[in-house]
């Protein structure tokens, strides 16, 4: 409702005129409680309406975390810092097995590398000319 102070001034002077200058301030004091009184029962209802809210919202999470809930073993501190300790010396085990196994087994032959062959005597006295 969109009043504007025309329409103010009309409406105040048509209650002057209906109910009198006598009983007009004390309809105003009247009127005034009631809004007041109105306004506190509906700030009161939207309280309770968002407390309301609340109480189920969590409700539902601490019925989610109850079920999303599991129990681990307790760690003990000493664990959790070797952990990442042992997991790298059995890498770097893994690591050198497989290089070990990549290697030629020494137990086996293995066949003697070719002589690269000699210059012949004439290439060797053009050398040393």
């Amino acid at each position: 409702m969109n009043l504007g102070m025309p329409e103010m001034i009309f409406i105040f002077l048509l209650a002057l005129v209906v109910v009198g200058p006598r009983k007009l301030p004390e309809l105003g004091r009247q009127l005034g409680k009631f809004l007041a009184e109105f306004k506190r029962a509906s700030n009161d209802f939207k309280n309770q309406l968002e407390a309301e809210m609340l109480n189920i919202e969590l409700e539902e999470r601490a019925k989610k975390n109850q079920e999303g809930a599991k129990v681990l073993p307790p760690e003990e501190p000493w664990e959790r810092l070797m952990k990442p300790l042992s997991e790298t010396v059995s890498r770097t085990k893994q690591e050198l097995v497989s290089i070990m196994r990549t290697e030629p087994d020494p137990a086996k032959p293995t066949p003697a590398p070719v002589p690269a062959e000699e210059p012949s005597p004439s290439a060797k006295s053009a050398d040393n000319s």
